[in-house]
């Protein structure tokens, strides 16, 4: 009997846990406003989307997938789920909160400012994911 109930009691407790990852896993991400605000500077011509997508392909593929589904390779590794970058919820973010996230990262998602610190590498992976939205 005191087995049983402590089956019960650990299950209990690991669906919590579990429930509590999985609802901090989900918060927002808050961007300063400022951030979502700022302009793009690069124009999205095919020579800025030629360069994000050679920067996508070395940098971002193992986790968000070649389309952008958020279906990389290493996704089982990862304790966060990359973003679909075909939803409707992510191509709806500014030009200036994609920058933001790609330069600042967060949880499993890194800090790009360090490995790709001209601000031009950025925003051109900025313009590259938003052909994904017109792939839809």
């Amino acid at each position: 009997m005191k087995k049983a109930i402590l089956c019960i009691l650990s299950a209990f407790v690991f669906i919590i846990i579990t429930e509590a990852f999985q609802t901090a896993q989900q918060q927002p991400w808050v961007v300063p406003e400022k951030n979502t605000k700022m302009a793009n500077p690069v124009k999205a011509d095919a020579k800025s989307i030629a360069a994000g997508k050679a920067l996508f392909t070395k940098n971002c593929v193992d986790c968000h997938g070649k389309k952008g589904l958020g279906d990389g390779s290493k996704v089982p590794e990862l304790k966060t789920t990359p973003a679909d970058m075909t939803s409707q919820a992510f191509q709806s973010q500014t030009d200036g909160s994609l920058f933001y996230k790609i330069a600042e990262g967060r949880k499993d998602m890194p800090k790009f400012k360090k490995d790709l610190p001209e601000d031009e590498d950025r925003w051109n992976l900025v313009n590259y994911v938003r052909s994904f939205g017109a792939k839809k």
